[in-house]
């Protein structure tokens, strides 16, 4: 039985306490279930999608420096393995190749989403004028979410094989909806 959107939360809520985080979580958990209508083929599962998104960095606050190691290794328990390669895929330095469009589109997804929620909060009207020109100066500027690997947001969007613009504005877009629930929706 596949791995339901319940057991993945419950799993990231006991691994997870940290509100930003949890918060990353939903976000990327966002984009991917509407990335796998866009970026993904006919078989895309949509929910698989979701709580890839969801699980990508489940365990790294309570061991970063096994992170992904110990989701990964969770979710092969399950009989996981199309979430735990895409998952290994976007932990860059494991130098698994991004194969899927799943795979793919997480590594363009996960550090975007985390710099446009970044980009959000810094606007009075937060994500709802938010536009692919203002993340871009953002992006430039290495003092603004210096944690955000500029580097990997290039190289998945160029492993998924689209547009940057095009690419940040699927991103907004995705995250308006969820504006308010995301803490984005401006003062």
């Amino acid at each position: 039985m596949p791995l339901t959107r319940e057991e993945a939360l419950e799993q990231l809520k006991s691994w997870t306490e940290n509100p930003s985080l949890l918060n990353h979580a939903r976000a990327v958990e966002v984009v991917m279930r509407r990335a796998a209508g866009v970026y993904g083929d006919a078989e895309a599962d949509e929910e698989t999608w979701a709580v890839t998104g969801l699980l990508h960095d489940a365990d790294y606050e309570r061991w970063p420096e096994e992170h992904p190691r110990r989701t990964v290794a969770w979710l092969r328990e399950r009989g996981e393995e199309e979430i735990a390669y895409a998952i290994s895929t976007h932990y860059t330095q494991w130098g698994f190749e991004a194969k899927s469009p799943m795979d793919k589109a997480l590594l363009a997804c996960d550090e975007l989403a985390g710099f446009i929620i970044a980009c959000s909060l810094v606007r009075p009207e937060g994500v709802a004028t938010l536009k692919p020109k203002s993340v871009k100066k953002k992006l430039k500027d290495k003092s603004f979410a210096a944690k955000v690997n500029r580097d990997e947001i290039r190289h998945g969007v160029e492993r998924l094989g689209v547009e940057l613009d095009d690419h940040i504005r699927f991103v907004i877009d995705a995250l308006k909806p969820h504006a308010e629930e995301l803490g984005i929706a401006g003062r």
